[in-house]
């Protein structure tokens, strides 16, 4: 589902890249970088919402900061699910914040219970199950881990699907 957004976010790195590498402006003898309108710098503290794509470029990056920024920012807004994964996934890795799997979590499953007309609210239904299955910063419960999953499946989320296989597969 993420996937048919894969060429624009890869443009949206590529393009912040080449904008962090541009040479800086001294028109008024200061070391500043000039930043594009399209650089997720500019977008940091902007109050517009596609800025919550920038998030992602930025930890493309390596602005793992900015992209933090922008993502807690998207989420106190606009309860924005896209950055609730994303920033989930930051902590879940520990890349660029002390890796913290129940705040992952507990993003994962603020996502979960939101209800919009993306794709992204069942793609958290999927992590979540997945975080209630192996017990991952939550308890472990495969009864709410199954709903969740059953849930995700049901929207088109075949990973759900699988891991619901594996686990009817394991229980037998």
């Amino acid at each position: 589902m993420i996937k048919k957004f894969i060429p624009a976010l890869a443009c949206l790195v590529l393009w912040s890249a080449a904008v962090k590498a541009q040479p800086l402006d001294l028109d008024d003898n200061t070391a500043v970088p000039a930043e594009s309108d399209l650089s997720y710098k500019a977008y940091i503290h902007s109050d517009k919402r596609f800025k919550c794509l920038y998030g992602y470029a930025a930890d493309k990056t390596g602005d793992h900061a900015a992209a933090i920024e922008i993502f807690e920012d998207c989420i106190h807004r606009w309860n924005d699910v896209f950055s609730l994964i994303y920033l989930a996934q930051i902590y879940d890795s520990g890349i660029g914040v002390k890796q913290d799997f129940e705040k992952s979590t507990a993003l994962m499953k603020q996502g979960a219970n939101v209800h919009d007309d993306t794709s992204y609210p069942s793609i958290a239904r999927y992590h979540y199950g997945v975080a209630l299955a192996e017990g991952r910063g939550t308890q472990k419960d495969p009864i709410e881990a199954r709903k969740w999953l059953t849930m995700a499946a049901a929207e088109g989320v075949k990973e759900a699907t699988d891991y619901l296989n594996t686990m009817d597969k394991e229980s037998r």
